[in-house]
C-alpha cells in the first residue's frame, strides 16, 4: 500500500481480488479495514466473492465492502448473487461485460443491436447499466472506446431486456473463485 501511495496521489479503491484461503482472507480483510480507517484509500471491496464468501465476510466485518467485481454479462447473469449484492448495498462492477466477445454474433443479441441501430457491444453494456451494474468494458482501441461510452442515446425496452435475459448460459469466460473458493 505504501509503494503504491509513493506513486499515485489519493486511491479511491481497493480490492481484495478473490476470496482464496479463508484464513488469509480474513486477515487480509483486516488489512485492508485498516488502511481505510488510516486514510490510505477511500473504499475497500472484493472481487469474485459469493454469496456464502460474503455472508462469511459481514458476519465478522467492521467495514462492509462497497463493491463486489463479477464477471457479469447477459450469458453469465449471477441473478441470485448480483441480488444479494444489491440488497446489501454492496455495488457490482461487471467486469468482462463483452463476455471477452465470445457471443457478439449471437441472434438474438445482433437483432436487439440492428433494431437499435447500435453495435452488440453497446447493447451488452447498456444491458448492464439497467440492470443496475458498473459495467467495465475493456479495449486498447480508441474507436471502440468511444462506442462503448456512447451507450446514453438509447435504452433497452421491457422485449430487449427480457430478449436478453434469456440468454443465460452460466458462460464463465475466465477463471471462477466465486464457486472454486472454499468458503
Amino acid at each position: 500500500m505504501q509503494t503504491s501511495l509513493e506513486k499515485l496521489p489519493h486511491i479511491d479503491l481497493l480490492l481484495l481480488h478473490a476470496p482464496g484461503d479463508a484464513v488469509r482472507r480474513q486477515e487480509a480483510w483486516a488489512a485492508l479495514e485498516h488502511c481505510k480507517s488510516e486514510g490510505l484509500v477511500a473504499n475497500i471491496g472484493v472481487s469474485n466473492f459469493g454469496i456464502a464468501h460474503l455472508q462469511k465476510l459481514l458476519a465478522s466485518c467492521s467495514v462492509p465492502p462497497c463493491v463486489n467485481q463479477l464477471e457479469v454479462h447477459p450469458f453469465l447473469q449471477r441473478r441470485e448473487l448480483v441480488q444479494f449484492c444489491q440488497q446489501n448495498d454492496i455495488v457490482v462492477q461487471a467486469y468482462s461485460p463483452l463476455a471477452k466477445a465470445h457471443v457478439l454474433e449471437e441472434p438474438s443479441l445482433v437483432a436487439v443491436a440492428q433494431e437499435l441501430k447500435v453495435s452488440t457491444a453497446q447493447v451488452l453494456i447498456r444491458w448492464s447499466l439497467q440492470k443496475g451494474l458498473v459495467p467495465l468494458p475493456k479495449s486498447v482501441r480508441p474507436g471502440r472506446q468511444a462506442s462503448n461510452l456512447d451507450v446514453w442515446s438509447f435504452a433497452l425496452s421491457a422485449a430487449h431486456m427480457a430478449t436478453l435475459d434469456a440468454l443465460e448460459r452460466n458462460l464463465i469466460t475466465g477463471w471462477d473463485p466465486v464457486s472454486q473458493d472454499k468458503v
